[in-house]
């Protein structure tokens, strides 16, 4: 056995060298040259950063072509190649309160001081780093990071950029400059573009950065142009022959008054401690900002500490990064489960394996539809990447397919609905498969049931969202029929329903067999009929059974019904299920008065629109507007010139003060019952 140093490093190490290098260049290739990346940025930060502790555990094994020796990539062949006059750096990182304070620390050191540091607090802006160059205050190229000593000269795109200045503003500038900067893609933006692409079946873009990425190196600069794009300058990387102020926020204004886009978030701080203060306000504003950030970068603000700071190989010593908590995360994909929805809606839910994504640890992450399962390509054991940001709903953005398992079971949408077996279609024009079944859906069973007893439908009081559950759980109601079926000795056994409750319950019920048609009709809940439509169709037909044997065409000859609602009407109608219960309904003795049929225009009230505005006693304002509307009247929110009428109750304020400014008629409640008794008579 040869003797080796106690120092020497293992072959172990140097395969766990080797082996992260691979995994970095890999993936570095595929996020800065191809824009096709299969990882999340959190990870490939914990994979530098593994790398960068083993290297400083072992110096010797450090080589020029480490991953940690430089900062990017080498420039695609599409575009030239700009050299940098300064090379653009990247930033340390760190993840956590305990590595700002310690970068505090290190500053304070190497400058041999206890005084609170001065720093510059700036959002870090999830894009794509840019150096622009201007002569004599115009722009004259513009060039990606690229590896940090050479770029991709795309001067062409970055002109296309509406917030990039051709000729700067004012004056007092150097004669030669090298600005800054980020271009980012704000999020109105990002969602426009995806939807286009999907109804173009374009490819989707998985988040704002890869987009911005995408349409910087398009060849074609109509095609940037055509992409809502910013740039956030932030700061200047070299300069001849003029003056730049001494602190770094003060050569951002300076920056802002050239006619650049400056972070409105920036803010100076006196010590750490405000540093912490400014990283919890951000972070607290991060989900609501209309572009993605991912941290905060914290910069010394004097430049001549900065100077004497100095640089590592890769970073300035005097900036730091202060990363978020990762919104996106890997993880394995163990299943998919479909849900159906209260109006049948089939939607995929994927099984994860349990991962922290912004702090919070997700399971089920949504795959919204079919389309989204094709787009993806899943297949069961995947590694996916999920992201989550603020309050919205986690979901699968990419498949790592490189980790793909051979002979994995590809994900298929199902052709019959989980439930209750019946058949699951999608509509021309629509995204969402749906079940066919109906009310007689297990599945849509309970919220059918909480719409049926709604307050606009058939206002059954105390049948609310717990006792409908209770009801449907214990077996006791298996569709809307069954409600007028309930006994009080089922009810009183009921947990928490006394006989007050349930005798109280009954006479609702009871009462609600008195109705009207509209009423009925949206309690029915058939798709596309609201409360508005459910009452025209009232209206049109007079009777119910009319209204069964419509068919379409005749249906679309009815007020604000096109063909999609007409369609919905006759599929519901045409079912032997939905007949079954509509007849039991009747024979358990809902019953309305039948009015003859009218045109919307037959109506009094017809082409006339009333406001409803303050407190009503004898009615309540949905009272009030159900039987205006009935009318043939158009009842609205606000008040306008073409306002005809507003009633107005006690405590009625700015619409009344309105109304009264433009003329227009107002009327009290009790003018407002005498109106509406001599119309309904």
């Amino acid at each position: 056995m040869s003797e080796q140093s106690n120092n020497a490093p293992s072959g172990a190490v140097v395969e766990r060298l080797e082996h992260l290098r691979s995994q970095l260049n890999y993936h570095g290739h595929r996020y800065y040259v191809l824009d096709d990346p299969e990882i999340p940025d959190a990870e490939y930060d914990r994979l530098f950063q593994a790398l960068i502790t083993l290297e400083s555990e072992h110096p010797e094994l450090i080589t020029s072509d480490s991953p940690t020796q430089r900062v990017g990539a080498a420039p695609i062949d599409a575009f030239a190649s700009v050299k940098h006059e300064v090379p653009m750096l990247s930033l340390d990182n760190v993840f956590d309160e305990e590595g700002l304070r310690a970068f505090d620390t290190r500053i304070k050191d190497r400058l041999k001081t206890e005084a609170p540091i001065a720093y510059a607090c700036e959002p870090k802006y999830d894009g794509i780093a840019v150096s622009l160059f201007y002569q004599d205050g115009v722009l004259q190229r513009g060039a990606t990071r690229g590896d940090g000593q050479t770029g991709e000269d795309i001067t062409q795109n970055v002109r296309t950029i509406g917030s990039i200045p051709m000729r700067l503003n004012g004056e007092g500038y150097p004669r030669a400059m090298e600005v800054r900067g980020e271009i980012y893609l704000p999020h109105k933006g990002f969602h426009a573009l995806n939807e286009t692409a999907q109804k173009n079946g374009d490819k989707i873009f998985a988040n704002p950065r890869n987009a911005a990425a995408g349409s910087l190196r398009q060849k074609d600069p109509s095609v940037t142009a055509s992409r809502p794009l910013a740039m956030c300058a932030y700061s200047v990387g070299w300069h001849e022959e003029g003056e730049l102020p001494d602190t770094h926020l003060e050569i951002l204004a300076k920056l802002a008054d050239w006619g650049f886009l400056v972070s409105a978030y920036r803010r100076s701080a006196e010590g750490i401690d405000d540093c912490v203060t400014y990283y919890r306000y951000l972070g607290a504003e991060r989900d609501s900002l209309p572009f993605d950030i991912d941290g905060i970068v914290f910069k010394v603000n004097d430049l001549a500490l900065q100077e004497q700071l100095g640089f590592v190989s890769r970073a300035p010593r005097w900036a730091i990064a202060y990363k978020f908590p990762a919104q996106e995360a890997l993880t394995q994909l163990n299943d998919v489960k479909f849900q159906v929805g209260r109006t049948g809606a089939i939607t995929p839910v994927a099984k994860v394996a349990p991962v922290v994504v912004g702090g919070v640890t997700v399971s089920n992450v949504t795959l919204h539809n079919s389309d989204e399962i094709e787009r993806l390509g899943l297949h069961l054991g995947d590694t996916v990447v999920v992201r989550r940001a603020g309050d919205v709903i986690p979901q699968v953005v990419s498949v790592v397919k490189s980790k793909r398992v051979k002979g994995a079971q590809a994900v298929s949408f199902p052709t019959t609905c989980p439930v209750c077996d019946s058949p699951i279609a999608k509509k021309e024009g629509e995204v969402a498969f749906r079940c066919s079944g109906g009310i007689v859906c297990g599945a849509q069973r309970k919220e059918a049931i909480k719409h049926f007893a709604s307050r606009n439908a058939m206002d059954i009081e105390g049948l609310g969202d717990k006792i409908v559950e209770q009801l449907v759980d214990e077996g006791l109601i298996q569709s809307i029929a069954d409600i007028y079926t309930l006994d009080r000795a089922a009810l009183i056994q009921l947990e928490r329903m006394g006989e007050k409750s349930v005798d109280n319950l009954l006479a609702a019920i009871d009462a609600s067999k008195h109705t009207t048609l509209g009423r009925f009709l949206f309690a029915l809940g058939v798709r596309e009929v609201g409360q508005t439509t459910a009452r025209n169709l009232a209206q049109h037909f007079g009777a119910l059974e009319a209204l069964r044997q419509a068919d379409e065409e005749t249906l679309q000859g009815v007020t604000d019904i096109g063909p999609v609602a007409a369609g919905f009407i006759v599929e519901f109608f045409a079912q032997q299920q939905n007949n079954q219960i509509v007849d039991a309904l009747l024979e358990a003795g809902i019953e309305w008065e039948v009015i003859a049929p009218k045109s919307q225009d037959e109506l009094p009230l017809a082409g006339r629109t009333y406001v409803l505005t303050g407190t009503l006693e004898t009615m309540t304002r949905d009272e009030g507007k159900e039987r205006l509307q009935a009318l043939g009247a158009k009842v609205s929110g606000s008040v306008s010139a073409k306002t005809h009428c507003v009633v107005a109750g006690p405590g009625a304020g700015s619409k009344l003060s309105k109304a009264e400014s433009l003329g227009v008629e107002v009327i009290d409640e009790t003018a407002f019952v005498t109106l509406l008794a001599e119309l309904e008579a």
